[in-house]
């Protein structure tokens, strides 16, 4: 794998063997960015405990997965999201409850959902992954951020990554004055823009460069949208500037749901392949 920051200098490592990550202890460095986080996925298995934790169940937008962890695995120096078409009876059916979460008998495809919610958050830097997604109908994979003990949309969330509806999006959002709602900053790049018929068989990088001023957003040095933090101010809850404060890292492939498209026409298993996660901050 390929550090893509160039002036980068990379002084020697120590390999720490723990779950399915590899430990680096490392140093890379330009003029502005050291590495402060990493997980390199190198050892089979499940992903570091110390570094990842599961969304489970019905999470949200009615999308149609069961969130487990067995469908979250490292293999071959790759974290691999594997969304499954099976059957997954849902232990919480209330064939009475008005909640879509208990309202469901059972899940018709199982996939993963990571986070390092609890363990893990950041305020501003350089936040890099590499990976691979299938651009296909009903799949919705994203790379994505939320404020940390913040309720949405108050705490904000920041989506370096999201595909869905044939498209690559690069959003920000912050609250309206009515709970639950949100003001959007997105950016919506149809496929056909990349002008590559095998661009979904190739890994890119996704790139957030996140300062007190802006949050720009990359993919493979492209910028696909500017968000001004001079113009991201909650018009409710505790919280003035959501992207002023620390957030938690997911990464979940999702089915369906209110934007993911039907998948009944999409293969399973259907695999979201990640190579590295690495977040560098301003160095000294």
């Amino acid at each position: 794998m390929t550090n893509i920051l160039t002036r980068s200098l990379i002084v020697p490592f120590v390999f720490m063997i723990s779950g399915c990550s590899t430990s680096i202890e490392k140093k890379v460095k330009d003029s502005t960015y050291d590495l402060v986080w990493s997980d390199e996925f190198e050892v089979d298995g499940k992903p570091d405990p110390t570094k990842w934790t599961y969304e489970k169940g019905f999470v949200r937008n009615k999308e149609l997965q069961w969130y487990q962890p067995d469908n979250a695995f490292c293999e071959n120096g790759l974290l691999i999201i594997e969304a499954r078409r099976e059957t997954f009876p849902n232990p919480n059916y209330n064939v009475d409850s008005d909640d879509w979460r208990k309202s469901r008998k059972e899940a018709a495809y199982t996939s993963a959902s990571v986070t390092t919610k609890g363990l893990h958050s950041w305020k501003y830097g350089r936040f890099e992954i590499k990976a691979k997604i299938k651009t296909q109908p009903g799949l919705w994979p994203a790379i994505w951020t939320l404020g940390a003990n913040q309720p949405w949309p108050e705490g904000g969330e920041i989506d370096i990554m999201e595909y869905y509806d044939h498209s690559i999006l690069a959003n920000a959002a912050w609250a309206d004055s009515q709970q639950w709602k949100a003001l959007w900053d997105d950016s919506k790049w149809p496929m056909e823009h990349f002008n590559d018929a095998d661009w979904s068989e190739k890994f890119h990088v996704w790139r957030m460069d996140w300062d007190q001023k802006s949050i720009r957003l990359f993919l493979d040095d492209e910028l696909l949208n500017t968000i001004e933090l001079s113009k991201t101010i909650n018009k409710r809850g505790a919280v003035t500037n959501p992207f002023k404060i620390p957030h938690f890292l997911i990464l979940n492939l999702a089915i369906g749901g209110h934007a993911g498209g039907d998948p009944s026409s999409t293969p399973f298993p259907s695999r979201y392949e990640i190579d590295y996660v690495r977040v560098y901050q301003a160095g000294n």
